[in-house]
C-alpha cells in the first residue's frame, strides 16, 4: 500500500468516529440508543441488515469460499435471501403487531410476552453469549484483513495478526460505546454502498485484467470451480439448516425490526437486505476468491482475497476498497456488540439492578458500560478462533440449535408452554454443543451423513418441545393471553 492509500484510510477512520461521537451526543436514553428511536428508514435499515450479515467475516469468509469450491461458494449466501423474505413474510407482521402495543426492547422481550421471565432469562443468555462469540468472530476478520494489508509491520514487533486485533478492537469498541444504533445504521448504509460499488465497478475489473482476463482463470482453477453444483448435499442442507433460521432469532434483526416505523417498513427493508445478499454480494465475494487463487494459490484461503486487493488494486483505490472492508466488519462487529449488550444490559442486569438492590440507574450509561465490558470480551475471544467462517457458523449453531423451536412455537403454535421451551432451549443447546466440541460423539451412520451438528441439536429440541409443552402447559394468565390475540 502507498501513503496516499494510508491517508486515505486515516481519514476514513477519523471520519467513522466522528459520526460515532455525533451520536453520543444527541443519544438521550435507552430506546435512541438500542432501537434508534423507531423512527429509521427502511432503505439504511436494509442496507444496515446486509452490511451486518454479509459485510464482515462473510466477506472475507465468501472469499475463502471461492479460493475453495468456486462459484459454488455462492449458495452460501442463498441462505440469505431465504432467511430475509421467510422473516419478512411469517415474523414482522406479528412481532411488529405486538411492538406497536408493549414498545419491544429487545428479542427477548418478545418470549417474556409469550412465555415467562425464565424463558426470557434463558434467551438473553443464549443470546447475549452467542453475540459475543459473533462479535469476537467480526474481529478477527478485520484482524486478518488488517495484517495482510496495511498493519504488516509495527513498532512492538507483535505478531501482525494479534496487533491487528488490537487495532480493531480498540477502534470498535470506541465507535460502538458512543454511538449506538443510529450511528451504527447510518455509516453501514455508506459503507455498503462503497464496499458493493469498489468491488463490482472497480476490484473485479482491475483483477481481471491483472491476471490476464477470465480465460486464464479458467486454465488455471479446478473446472469444478465454475460449477454451481460442486458442493455435497450435506454442505448445502448444513447451509441452510444453520443460517435460515437466524432469521427469526437475531437480536441484531430484532432491534430493527423495531426500529422501523411500520410493519410494512420492515417488510422493505428484509426485501433489500435479501436481494444484496444473494445474488449481488454471493457472486461478487467468491468470484474475488477465484481470482485470489490465481495469483496466491498457497495462501490461506481467507488471507488470499485481502492479499489480492493489497497488490493488484491502484494507490488511492487499495486505501477506499481496504476502508471499505474494515468498515464493512466493523459495522458487523459493532451491531453484535449492541446485540450482546443489549441482552445483558435490558434483559440481565437492569431488571436485577431494580428488583434486587432496589437501584435505578442511568440506562443510556449503563448500556454504554456494558457495552465496553462486552467489547473488552470479545476481543479476547477472537485471539483463540481460528478460522472467521468457522467461528461464525459455530456461534449460529449454538444460537439456532437453542433458541429457534420455541421462537417458532412463540411465534406460531398456540400449546406452547414455557416449560416446553426451557426444556428445548436446554436440550437443543446443550446437544449442539457438545457435539461441537466432541464431548460426544454421534453413531457411526449418522456420522458419515456428514450433517451439521445444529441438525441435530433442532431434532432434539423440537421433540422436547412438542412432548413437554402439552403435559406441562402454563396457566393462562392475562398477560399471555393478550399475547395470544396479538399473534
Amino acid at each position: 500500500m502507498s501513503s496516499v492509500d494510508y491517508v486515505i484510510f486515516g481519514i476514513y477512520l477519523a471520519v467513522t468516529l466522528s459520526i460515532g461521537f455525533y451520536h453520543f451526543r444527541h443519544n438521550k436514553g435507552e430506546e435512541d440508543y438500542f432501537v434508534g428511536n423507531r423512527n429509521m428508514k427502511p432503505s439504511h435499515v436494509g442496507l444496515s441488515i446486509v452490511a451486518t450479515d454479509v459485510g464482515g467475516g462473510f466477506s472475507i469468509g465468501l472469499g475463502g469460499a471461492g479460493f475453495l469450491m468456486g462459484l459454488s461458494g455462492a449458495w452460501l449466501l442463498f441462505t440469505g435471501l431465504v432467511g430475509a423474505w421467510l422473516s419478512a413474510i411469517l415474523v414482522i407482521p406479528k412481532i411488529k403487531k405486538i411492538d406497536r402495543a408493549h414498545g419491544l426492547m429487545t428479542y427477548p422481550d418478545f418470549l417474556r410476552l409469550r412465555y415467562d421471565k425464565r424463558v426470557a432469562l434463558t434467551a438473553a443468555l443464549i443470546s447475549g453469549i452467542g453475540y459475543l462469540g459473533f462479535t469476537g468472530a467480526q474481529m478477527l476478520a478485520g484482524a486478518k484483513l488488517a495484517s495482510a494489508t496495511f498493519l504488516q509491520h509495527n513498532p512492538f514487533n507483535m505478531e501482525p495478526i494479534l496487533f491487528s486485533l488490537l487495532i480493531i478492537a480498540v477502534v470498535t469498541i470506541v465507535y460502538t460505546v458512543a454511538g449506538g444504533l443510529k450511528a451504527v445504521i447510518y455509516t453501514d448504509t455508506i459503507q455498503w454502498i462503497i464496499l458493493l460499488v469498489g468491488l463490482i465497478v472497480v476490484t473485479i475489473p482491475v483483477t481481471l485484467q491483472a491476471i490476464g482476463g477470465f480465460e486464464v482463470m479458467k486454465a488455471t482453477l479446478p473446472q469444478s470451480h465454475f460449477s454451481l453444483t460442486a458442493l455435497s448435499l450435506a454442505t448445502f442442507i448444513n447451509w441452510m439448516i444453520t443460517i435460515i433460521p437466524i432469521w427469526f432469532i437475531a437480536m441484531t434483526l430484532y432491534q430493527r425490526m423495531y426500529a422501523c416505523r411500520s410493519a410494512e417498513d420492515a417488510k422493505k427493508a428484509w426485501y433489500i437486505a435479501g436481494l444484496f445478499e444473494y445474488p449481488i454480494m454471493a457472486f461478487a465475494g467468491v468470484f474475488l476468491g477465484m481470482c485470489a487463487r490465481v495469483v496466491f494459490p498457497e495462501a490461506d484461503p481467507e488471507m488470499a482475497m485481502p492479499m489480492l486487493i493489497r497488490d493488484i488494486l491502484p494507490a488511492g483505490v487499495t486505501g477506499i476498497i481496504i476502508a471499505a472492508y474494515f468498515s464493512a466488519i466493523m459495522s458487523t462487529a459493532d451491531s453484535c456488540m449492541m446485540a450482546s449488550s443489549g441482552n445483558f444490559t435490558s434483559d440481565l442486569l437492569k431488571p436485577f439492578l431494580q428488583k434486587r438492590l432496589k437501584a435505578n440507574p442511568d440506562s443510556l450509561r449503563l448500556s454504554m458500560v456494558v457495552t465496553l465490558f462486552v467489547g473488552v470480551a470479545a476481543a479476547v475471544l477472537a485471539a483463540r478462533f481460528t478460522t472467521v467462517l468457522n467461528a461464525i457458523l459455530y456461534t449460529y449453531s449454538f444460537m439456532v440449535s437453542g433458541l429457534f423451536i420455541p421462537t417458532a412455537g412463540a411465534l406460531f403454535w398456540k400449546k406452547s408452554s414455557s416449560n416446553g421451551a426451557l426444556a428445548a432451549m436446554a436440550g437443543g443447546g446443550t446437544l449442539t454443543l457438545l457435539l461441537m466440541t466432541k464431548i460426544i460423539t454421534l453413531p457411526a451412520p449418522l456420522d458419515k451423513l456428514g450433517l451439521d451438528s445444529t441438525i441435530y441439536g433442532i431434532g432434539l429440541s423440537a421433540l422436547l418441545f412438542l412432548i413437554i409443552s402439552p403435559l406441562f402447559p402454563d396457566h393462562i394468565k392475562e398477560q399471555h393471553a393478550h399475547a395470544h390475540r396479538q399473534n
